[in-house]
């Protein structure tokens, strides 16, 4: 039969296999004993100790070590040299028959599928009786006595057998079965790992383009602004504009150490998200022109109350739709409306600009960076445009409840 194999490669009756090396060595050191208060002639008795001492050895020298190793002639040799053992113990000492409860099971611990363990079992129960036969002086009489016993002693090795061939299948099938869900828990453990190594990476990206990139837009769009009006001689709004960058880049420098230490934009740590909206507001007007309005719909109080990621949510909106505005819209007004309805918090961002299709629109990073983050929060974005009729985004993010 099959053997089901443990964590460390054994067969499954090795997790017992001590307790089986204890029965039979206290089997054989009994009947040995015992050999010593029966009539047995000296030669007889030397015969006996002689055979139980090669039946000792050929357990611990072969028996044993064909157990862990699972070879096929090891485990032959053994269990031949077991059946001449118990055939020529029984033959000297009829009250040796004890041994085959041992003889039997280790008969089956051996076997590799039921038809060996089968054939080997009717070997011992033959070469038994007629070992018993043989001490009996032979005779019809002897045989007849003898033979009830050899029928039951067969039919009990072979249910013992069979009963522990389907105990080692199911051990084994349950092994399988184990091996299987482990499989699964660490590919599910692995799929969860790259999971969560892409949203992180992908929050990153957005948290980048939404902080870093778009102040080095800002950067560049008021350094050629500023070279444009040195290139022409003029020099008044130069200074103003070199502040500005200077501004920027400051703000960019804490955006980037906030990224490296937390996920938290530096504003909202520093000022409500009113105030944010309101400053971003002013620097958009003062480096593109565009009048920017922040109209409240909600008090702000309640502003300030909103939980942290709602304003995370809602300020990234509106700092990639001002983005937008400055890349593609060419508007001349731009109006932030923040409010508070039945379903959530939103922010809208409307211009008067070109305006597009959006059906015909791919939509680049930006917009598609907003839709993952407002949805990761469980909110929806909404967008309206028309070619010449200018575009509205709006933001709607449920109602969250502050950490205790």
């Amino acid at each position: 039969m099959d053997s089901t194999r443990s964590g460390a490669g054994q067969p499954v009756w090795t997790r017992a296999l001590t307790g089986w090396h204890i029965v039979f060595w206290v089997l054989l050191v009994m009947t040995l004993a015992l050999s010593f208060t029966g009539d047995l002639s000296g030669t007889r008795q030397l015969m006996y100790v002689s055979t139980a001492v090669v039946l000792g050895l050929a357990y611990q020298f072969i028996g044993r070590p064909a157990v862990q190793s699972r070879r096929a002639v090891p485990s032959y040799a053994y269990r031949l040299v077991l059946i001449a053992s118990l055939m020529l113990l029984i033959g000297l000492y009829p009250q040796s028959v004890f041994l085959m409860f041992i003889a039997s099971a280790q008969i089956w611990l051996l076997c590799e599928d039921l038809r060996e363990g089968i054939g080997l079992s009717l070997l011992l129960v033959i070469g038994v009786g007629t070992a018993q036969l043989w001490s009996a002086g032979w005779g019809w009489s002897a045989f007849w006595n003898i033979l009830p016993w050899m029928l039951v002693s067969l039919v009990v090795s072979l249910l013992f057998g069979i009963w522990i061939e389907k105990v080692i299948t199911q051990s084994q099938q349950r092994a399988e079965l184990i091996e299987q869900l482990e499989s699964a828990r660490d590919e599910l453990a692995e799929a969860h790992h790259s999971a969560g190594v892409m949203a992180e990476r992908e929050r990153m990206a957005r948290e980048i383009h939404d902080t870093l990139a778009q102040g080095m837009t800002s950067i560049v769009m008021l350094s050629q602004a500023a070279s444009a009006e040195l290139s022409r001689g003029g020099t008044a709004g130069t200074a103003a504009r070199l502040a500005a960058i200077e501004d920027t880049a400051r703000e960019n420098l804490a955006e980037a150490r906030a990224l490296v230490a937390a996920f938290t934009p530096v504003a909202l740590s520093e000022a409500t998200l009113t105030e944010v909206l309101r400053r971003q507001a002013e620097r958009f007007a003062a480096e593109t022109g565009v009048d920017v309005r922040v109209a409240l719909d909600l008090p702000d109080e309640e502003v300030a109350a909103l939980p942290q990621a709602q304003q995370v949510v809602l300020l990234r909106s509106a700092q990639e739709a001002l983005a937008n505005v400055r890349k593609h819209a060419a508007a001349t007004q731009v109006l932030i409306t923040l409010g508070l309805s039945s379903d959530g918090v939103w922010i809208e961002i409307r211009d008067d600009g070109t305006g597009f299709t959006p059906g015909a629109v791919s939509g680049g990073f930006g917009l598609n960076a907003m839709r993952g983050r407002v949805e990761e929060s469980g909110g929806s974005v909404q967008v309206e445009s028309a070619p010449g009729r200018g575009t509205r985004v709006q933001v709607l993010v449920p109602a969250l409840q502050e950490d205790a």
